[in-house]
């Protein structure tokens, strides 16, 4: 955003500097950003990584709620409720597809290297791995801060995509789609959580229809809000049952 417009949309308080001055491009900002959520990350999982199972659950969602909080009253810096707008449109499907080809033959690289080996061994048995040696906590915060990158990467894409974003935007409801995609993906394939995606973005807009209503001829379907969660809610509970491992488990789309 340029210093004019950041004057523009802060109309609660200034910009807190030096972010009042700084326009970067874009890729370099993506990148950025990535790195401070990576480092957000870092944070996070330092206190959440001491703990287990169903603790660990509660405290990440603790930190969600904490982050919602800063970010809603941390004005001079996010713009609080208020959001920011007139962001450039930048994102392009060039730039979607570029990041995703990345990020898929990034992690696939890892994941068939030592360090993927090492993660693999942590997720099958952590008291073994850690038998055998191995730093647990290390390797998963080392995960978990590398997760946050791309996460970053994929907010900064988004913003730019809409050109308008705000703390409510960020809510359960889009941890629940990003869960959805990954299960149905499989919680071992990369590559089966890259196809996941897109069916998944595919299915939500067509089903988007049938939540503003279907007119054909004489024949009307009803609007009925919140169709689209419902169906991915009864397919996720159907997916969990008859194929928990999801549709390609931990197998990947081969390039030999």
């Amino acid at each position: 955003m340029s210093p004019e417009t950041k004057e523009n949309v802060f109309i609660l308080e200034p910009v807190m500097k030096p972010f009042d001055k700084i326009q970067l491009p874009f890729l370099l900002a993506t990148i950025i950003g990535g790195i401070a959520a990576a480092f957000s990350a870092f944070l996070i999982g330092i206190p959440s990584f001491r703990v287990r199972g169903d603790y660990l659950a509660i405290i990440t969602f603790g930190f969600g709620e904490i982050i919602n909080v800063i970010t809603n009253n941390w004005i001079s810096l996010t713009n609080g409720a208020l959001g920011l707008k007139g962001i450039p449109e930048y994102t392009t499907l060039a730039w979607a597809i570029g990041w995703a080809i990345f990020s898929v033959f990034f992690l696939w690289h890892l994941t068939n290297s030592e360090v993927g080996r090492i993660l693999k061994s942590i997720r099958e048995d952590e008291v073994a791995a850690e038998a055998t040696g191995i730093n647990v906590f290390r390797w998963k915060l080392f995960a978990f801060t590398l997760s946050g990158f791309f996460i970053g990467v994929g907010g900064a894409l988004f913003a730019h995509y809409l050109t308008t974003i705000s703390p409510q935007v960020f809510t359960f409801f889009l941890t629940f789609n990003l869960l959805i995609i990954i299960l149905i993906g499989g919680l071992g394939s990369i590559v089966g959580s890259a196809i996941a995606a897109v069916l998944f973005t595919f299915a939500f807009e067509i089903l988007r229809g049938l939540e503003s209503g279907i007119h054909i001829g004489s024949f009307e379907i009803p609007p009925i809000p919140g169709l689209r969660m419902i169906i991915f809610a009864v397919l996720l509970i159907a997916l969990m049952i008859f194929r928990p491992q999801g549709i390609f488990g931990d197998k990947e789309v081969s390039i030999k």
